[in-house]
């Protein structure tokens, strides 16, 4: 009988990792490791192969098919965009909305990519009347795995052309996480986001604001009165981007969190 490789232990392969450019080989090292524990007895060529991708660049989170979040292992598809701790400050703070609203709260969790602000909020507030939408058909794909088992619904289409005509006035709090990255500054972005994440989860057009305007423009009637909006955006943008919401009717401020690296704009309807 042949016996099997023998898996690399985790300091042998957190060396190759390293040596691979990965800042935080151990911890990946470990999460890898794990992937193929109930693998065996294919888990070392199972192993080659991930470490292998890995070292070409791939996200480790699509490797493994989830990604933490706030606590959350949230599910993910091959090319859909890696939720980033940053997007914490428009989560909580569209939790912290909501639970200002009249019980239950409705929220529209706009290019909700796989679902992370969403999945926050179910988790805060369960009682939440929660529709995540997103143009992305990799993400809707993995924002259902995420969303719809806790009661969220989830639709493909662009912007508000998802959302159901019934629900014009409807949401306490949209909350929003738009590519806003411009165009020319993809080139530059690292190799995971650029290479294996999908071009339209990232691109914020020639100033990284497209969807901005859209959003700011659009979004008045779909909220209640004193209902708000809550978007991520750079920190160079962040003022372009509120004043974008205040000629729109909104009363709005940036909002930062420097542990997080994190910026937004929360937009008030007047």
């Amino acid at each position: 009988m042949t016996t099997p490789p023998a898996v690399p232990d985790l300091a042998a392969l957190a060396a190759r990792l390293r040596a691979a450019g990965c800042v935080y080989a151990e911890e990946e090292a470990a999460l890898l490791l794990d992937a193929v524990a109930a693998s065996r007895p294919a888990a070392a060529s199972e192993l080659e192969r991930l470490v292998t991708r890995r070292e070409a660049g791939e996200p480790l989170e699509q490797l493994l098919g989830w990604a933490e979040f706030d606590g959350l292992r949230l599910q993910l598809e091959p090319g859909a965009f890696v939720p980033r701790a940053r997007t914490l400050l428009v989560a909580r703070e569209a939790v912290r909305l909501a639970r200002r609203a009249s019980p239950p709260a409705t929220v529209l969790d706009l290019c909700c990519g796989v679902g992370a602000i969403g999945a926050v909020l179910q988790r805060a507030l369960p009682e939440v009347r929660l529709l995540a939408v997103d143009l992305d058909e990799t993400a809707i794909a993995a924002a259902r795995r995420n969303l719809e088992p806790a009661g969220g619904v989830v639709r493909q289409g662009d912007l508000f052309d998802a959302v159901p005509s019934g629900l014009l006035g409807g949401f306490d709090v949209i909350a929003v996480n738009a590519p806003y990255v411009p165009s020319v500054e993809i080139a530059h972005m690292p190799p995971e986001a650029r290479e294996h994440e999908h071009r339209l989860a990232l691109d914020g057009g020639h100033d990284g604001l497209a969807l901005h305007r859209r959003i700011a423009v659009e979004s008045p009637r779909w909220l209640r009165a004193g209902g708000a909006v809550v978007i991520e955006c750079g920190a160079r943008q962040a003022e372009r981007s509120a004043a974008l919401f205040a000629r729109a009717g909104f009363t709005s401020e940036v909002l930062a969190d420097e542990a997080l690296d994190a910026t937004a704009v929360r937009a008030r309807l007047s």
